[in-house]
Parts: structure tokens; sequence; C-alpha cells
């Protein structure tokens, strides 16, 4: 991970004060939740007019304020630390530009912007102030994603050359709102969702790409955007990567398959934390059973032509960490830490995204500098 350790501003007391703006999906069962089970931070304010979400919070963290709009907290600036971002898309730049204006640090859910420049500009503005920008770029601390960083840093697979990542559903239906609009404005659809976490995985993996091949289509009755898309990247290690984002995807692929040199690692199945924190569950201090999963999920190494074979051998998945990106963040705003996702970061993942859409239009291989 790379990133500039950079402080609020302000001298600001401890634990940090957190202003969550947005109480959907990513708000409730991703932010809030790992917010307020971080040392060094307290959720203290959730942006959100709406009641039922505000009954929703209130019942988990009794002691939130609650402001009906992002536009409310700039005048009491001084009471906050961090914004956090996760409301719909087309809002992040926005409202990320506000806090920073107002000399508040900021996380923004991914993606960060609607383009690499929008992404470039915001992280010069944070520069400027001298305040830190995070993109909660979560995947990264997916169990597989962690399990596979240690096999390639511990050279069992040899020289890699192809990756493919999958992050593929089974949902025949639309189900409309802003993710599924197509109006660009929104800055939906599965390129820039699930499009976002796969291509940030490979950049971290094996670094910056050079040329990009996208296919994406519009599969489902009704369907205004993408919702089936595969993205293939030259990266300039040498490395070829395929990424899938689909949502009509009866027969679920391998989450990864990575072949190397000298061996190949398969591994089926998500993270179970999103499963876990959306029915409920909270890492707790320690976090000792948090992220875990079964044995019979585990990936494979190894080398076997045969497919009638279980293809090398079981590698124990780590245990997936969620909670370890805003303890980056609350180290790096108390002077002691990097950022764990700088902006930088983003607009790089952004530009093969865009990279991507414009193959895809073309029918183009796309080359980037």
């Amino acid at each position: 991970m790379t990133g500039t350790s950079t402080g609020t501003g302000k001298d600001s007391p401890s634990p940090l004060r957190v202003a969550l703006v947005g109480y959907g999906l990513a708000g409730s069962v991703f932010h809030a939740p790992l917010i307020a089970a971080t040392r060094g931070l307290a959720l203290d304010t959730v942006v959100t007019s709406n009641p039922e979400r505000q009954a929703q919070a209130r019942a988990e963290f009794p002691e939130v304020r609650f402001a009906a709009t992002a536009d409310e907290l700039w005048a009491r600036a001084d009471e906050l630390d961090l914004v956090v971002v996760a409301s719909p898309n087309r809002t992040h730049v926005p409202i990320a530009t506000a806090a920073l204006e107002a000399g508040l640090a900021v996380v923004v859910d991914k993606p960060v912007a609607g383009t690499a420049a929008e992404a470039r500009e915001l992280a010069a503005l944070a520069d400027a102030r001298g305040l830190l920008l995070s993109v909660f770029q979560n995947r990264r601390w997916d169990n597989d994603f962690l399990t596979l960083r240690k096999l390639l840093a511990d050279g069992e697979l040899g020289e890699v050359r192809r990756f493919e990542s999958r992050f593929e559903r089974w949902r025949p239906r639309t189900k409309g709102g802003w993710r599924e609009s197509g109006d660009p404005a929104e800055i939906g659809g599965l390129l820039y969702d699930l499009g976002s976490h796969v291509v940030d995985q490979a950049l971290s993996l094996f670094g910056p790409a050079t040329l990009v091949y996208a296919e994406s289509d519009l599969r489902r009755p009704g369907a205004e955007t993408d919702d089936d898309t595969f993205i293939a990247v030259t990266h300039a290690s040498g490395v070829r990567t395929h990424l899938y984002a689909s949502a009509v995807t009866p027969q679920l692929g391998p989450r990864f398959r990575v072949l190397g040199s000298e061996a190949g690692y398969v591994k089926y199945g998500l993270d179970p934390q999103e499963a876990a924190l959306r029915e409920g569950e909270r890492p707790g201090p320690g976090g000792a059973d948090w992220g875990l999963e079964p044995e019979d999920l585990w990936g494979r190494i190894g080398a076997d032509e045969s497919p009638l074979t279980d293809g090398g051998r079981p590698v124990p998945t780590l245990p997936g960490d969620y909670p370890a990106y805003y303890a980056a963040v609350s180290a790096a705003l108390h002077g002691t830490g990097e950022n764990p996702v700088t902006a930088y970061e983003a607009a790089a993942a952004l530009e093969v995204l865009e990279a991507a859409r414009k193959s895809a239009r073309e029918g183009v291989a796309v080359k980037l500098s």
C-alpha cells in the first residue's frame, strides 16, 4: 500500500469524530459498522433525510446525531474530523470537494469519481489543503485477495502469466434504482460497480496497465446500463489479466484462477464478510473469528492436467479483514500510518475503466500511456 500520512489539519480529540453521508447499502452495511468497530474513530453524525433510515441508525447507534443534508455539516465543521461519503456515485465529487474545502479529511466510497481527471483534481485539492483523502476499496481486504497476495509474495506460483478474476452474480431481473440507471450522470452499471473492485485488485497485484480491451453488454430485459462485462488488461509487468463482472451468470466460475510458471491457484466463493455484515454480525474486539471461512471453501494450488482430480493441495484461506481499512485510516489521521488507498491509485483504476468503456463502445483495444 502506498500513500502519504496526513492529518486533519487541527488538534482533534481522540477518538476522531466521523460524519457518514448516506445510510443506504454502503453506509448501513459497510461503513457505519466498521467505523464503530475502529479504535480511534467515533460515529458522530449520519446524514440522511429518510425517517426509516434514521430509525435504523438510531437503533444500532443510540448516540448518533443526524443531518438531513451534507450542507448542514459545513457550518459545524469544527465539530468533526472526518467525512465519509457513501451516497450515490454522482454525489461523490461535489460532497468530497465541499468537505475538503471545509477543512475536513475525507473517505469516499468507490468509485471516487466518474473520471480519472476528476479523481486527480480531488487528490490535488486534498494535497493543497494538507488533508487525507482516501478511497474505500474494501476488496483489498477480502480473504481470497489477502491469501493470493501472500502466495505471490512467497513465490508459490513462480512467474505469474495470467490472472483471472470473476465477480459474478445470478440476478436475471433488474431491480431499478440509480445503480441500474442509464443516465451517464448516475455513474451506474457493473463496469463502475463491480469493475471498480476487480480492476483495483488487478492493479494492486500486478502493476500499471498498458493495454485494455473490453466487451460490455445489456443482457436483461429492460436493462439500461451494462450488466455483463469482460475486461482484458495487459500489465507493464507482462501479466495478462482477464476480469469478469456480471449479473447474468447462472453457473459461477472461480473467483480467482491464477496461472504461473510453477503452479496455479484456483479459489471459488466470495469472502464472507459482506454476508456477515448484512446479517447484522459485527467485528468485535480483537476480531479473532471475523472473516474466517470453512475449510471446504479453501482454494487449491498445484499443477495437474487431469480434470478428474482436485487440482493440487488445499491452501488455508487467510481471514478477511475489512476492519483493517478504517484502522489504517485512523492511524493516518493520528499521524502514525499511511493512507491505505489514495485517490491517485483510484485514478489509475478509473483510467482502465474509461479505456474499457471506450474499447467496448468502439470494438478496439485501447493503449494507455
